[in-house]
């Protein structure tokens, strides 16, 4: 008399579907061993957040590793330089006024960790000149003075429109814009601003902030920007 089986044989179909979870469960290890997680770019952005309110320092191993389960961060400046930058907006808020109520176009506005005053050109300097109007040099040292006080690095960008130009002493807008950025730094030294926190650059007709497609458009694109830097 034959055995009599204790269990039953599982259905065909379970065995089927037992190969097909193995499968996809070496799939996913699979997946995950070859994931990377980009160790440098996780610090860097680390660090960016840290400085940004305010820390000092983020100390890691050479191994890229964290020497320790606390990271030595130096925030008891964070309540101080948050009010430092409300006041220096509304500082430059008042500037921006103020040129607009002269007739000179500026704006205000954010980038990264940049606070830009942007200055339209047109009332600074004469047509394809570096060298300011005389009342241009009076309203800048008064921008000088106001910021001052704040002692943060400053940037100064030079910008034209595409219109070319050749002269001896500007071949083309390369020139012509760094040396209009230079120009005002030059007033801002005279003025006794810290010649180590400050710095020119000239862009050219290379980043227009509006189509140079009509004497509008043209006109937004020569200017000067005075980047602020909030992360000495």
């Amino acid at each position: 008399m034959p055995k009599k089986e204790e269990c039953k044989k599982a259905p065909a179909w379970l065995t089927s579907f037992g190969d097909l979870m193995s499968l996809l469960l070496t799939f996913f290890i699979l997946l995950y061993s070859m994931s990377i997680i980009s160790l440098e770019k996780f610090y860097q952005v680390l660090k960016g957040l840290i400085e940004a309110f305010g820390g000092r320092q983020v100390v890691f191993s050479d191994d890229g590793s964290f020497k320790a389960s606390r990271i030595p961060i130096q925030m008891e400046n964070m309540h101080f330089r948050v009010k430092k930058f409300a006041d220096l907006k509304r500082e430059i808020l008042k500037i921006k006024e103020s040129l607009l109520d002269m007739g000179i176009q500026a704006d205000y506005l954010v980038t990264g960790t940049c606070m830009k005053l942007r200055l339209n050109t047109d009332r600074i300097f004469p047509l394809g000149s570096e060298r300011p109007y005389p009342e241009a040099v009076r309203i800048l040292r008064e921008m000088c003075e106001t910021l001052k006080p704040f002692s943060l690095p400053i940037t100064f960008e030079g910008y034209t429109d595409d219109l070319p130009i050749s002269t001896p002493k500007f071949p083309s807008n390369w020139e012509l814009s760094a040396a209009r950025a230079v120009s005002v730094l030059r007033i801002f030294e005279d003025c006794g601003y810290p010649v180590d926190l400050l710095s020119a650059v000239g862009y050219g007709e290379y980043r227009p902030i509006a189509p140079n497609d009509t004497p509008q458009n043209r006109a937004k694109n020569r200017r000067i920007d005075l980047c602020i830097k909030l992360n000495p």
